[in-house]
């Protein structure tokens, strides 16, 4: 029998970057325009909140084109010169922890986009919650003029010396344009989840 394609509903997601703009301009413009194709195909996005650097360019670009956007910020991080004020839903957690699970919980799926070592800890805790069972929901690397290339190359490097398995490798979506990120997500297909995980703990 023909095995079934199943697309997911990719309703929300999650975009974890900089905080900052960076140098690269073609990665400042992608980031904008990764929140305009958000919008259009009604993706409401959830993000840190921020209204500065690539974070800021990804909720502009969803505004513009009439999409959602809720942004999740400890309070802590609260202030004027950072927190968005003008989004259609601004959640305020007690601290870091609370904010990523929120952003996890409201999310069908996640985009990394470049950043520093937030983004990188987001992305990698939610491979690791993966690989683990915890939740089986497409993760994305938006892979920006060759931004990731090195962290790529680590990773093959990892299942090479038998330290990753490939198919933990294959958890993490890798694509050089907006669109081809958005097809392969919609048509990820999680691995099993591991005997030993109960479903409450899903």
């Amino acid at each position: 029998m023909e095995e079934k394609t199943v697309q997911n509903s990719l309703k929300s997601v999650a975009v974890f970057c900089a905080s900052s703009d960076g140098i690269d301009s073609e990665i400042i413009e992608t980031s904008k325009k990764l929140g305009a194709f958000l919008a259009k195909n009604n993706i409401r996005l959830i993000y840190g909140g921020s209204k500065r650097g690539l974070m800021g360019h990804v909720a502009a670009g969803v505004q513009e084109n009439a999409g959602k956007v809720t942004g999740v910020i400890p309070e802590f991080l609260k202030v004027k010169e950072v927190v968005h004020t003008n989004l259609d839903e601004l959640i305020t957690t007690q601290d870091m922890h609370e904010r990523k699970l929120t952003m996890h919980r409201l999310s069908d799926g996640f985009i990394a986009l470049p950043g520093g070592f937030g983004t990188f800890e987001e992305l990698f805790e939610n491979i690791t919650w993966a690989q683990l069972g915890l939740h089986q929901k497409p993760i994305g690397l938006l892979n920006i003029n060759g931004f990731y290339d090195d962290l790529i190359n680590m990773l093959r490097k990892m299942v090479d010396k038998g330290l990753l398995k490939k198919e933990n490798f294959d958890l993490l979506i890798i694509a050089e344009t907006i669109e081809e990120l958005y097809e392969k997500m919609k048509f990820f297909k999680p691995l099993p989840t591991p005997k030993w995980i109960t479903k409450n703990q899903t």
